[in-house]
């Protein structure tokens, strides 16, 4: 009997001591890490614009993949590649006519995450390249001119919220504001007429990091 109990008591020890020892390990290792994932979603995007246009908004959808790199417990770096679809409804000369203007870019965000128990508050500068434009009147569609009418290189800022699950999956709300115009100026004969619209997209999309860190 006694045996049995010294016996206990040892592997009580024994326990006590490697889980002790497991939690000055963990509070020593470093927080820093890397995770790799992909994300999809949709989004609203339409034009903003300071000469009284009325753009309306569209609906589209956007898809890439990210790297959160961590790089302490509440801090973390996200760069993104994203292909996103933007654009809005555009009036022409005909009143109360509207032509949906689709625009094609590939995006690249370069986010800084503050995270706390899976939640997570992201803000952040914005590169984008515009890859194709089109115009769509009823069933025709029209390629535009990348070159003749817009910018190639759109400039902006990001922010949003979401929560990121350790198992992967996560999800989030953004908005992505234009600083850039990406119209083109152009010349009413002698005139040279300056046209300013900036991109404004609300995204919100599902997330899957294949070795979650938050």
């Amino acid at each position: 009997m006694k045996k049995t109990i010294l016996t206990l008591a040892l592997l009580a020890g024994l326990t006590g001591a490697a889980q002790a020892q497991h939690s000055i390990r963990s509070r020593s290792e470093p927080s820093s890490g890397l995770s790799l994932g992909v994300k999809a979603g949709g989004s609203r995007s339409t034009l903003r614009t300071y000469d009284g246009t009325a753009y309306e908004g569209i609906y589209g959808y956007h898809a890439g993949v990210f790297a959160n790199l961590k790089l302490s417990k509440h801090f973390a770096f996200q760069p993104e590649l994203l292909y996103s679809q933007k654009g809005a409804k555009v009036p022409t000369s005909d009143a109360g006519y509207l032509v949906t203007r689709r625009l094609h870019c590939v995006d690249l965000p370069l986010l800084f995450h503050v995270n706390t128990h899976g939640f997570f508050l992201e803000a952040g500068p914005q590169v984008g390249v515009l890859v194709a434009a089109q115009d769509k009147q009823g069933d025709a569609t029209a390629t535009l001119n990348r070159g003749r009418y817009f910018t190639t290189a759109d400039v902006g800022f990001a922010g949003g919220l979401g929560y990121q699950r350790r198992s992967g999956l996560g999800g989030g709300l953004r908005y992505v504001g234009g600083i850039s115009s990406i119209s083109k100026d152009t010349s009413q004969g002698t005139t040279a007429v300056q046209k300013e619209a900036r991109n404004s997209v609300l995204q919100l999309y599902l997330s899957y990091s294949f070795n979650a860190l938050n």
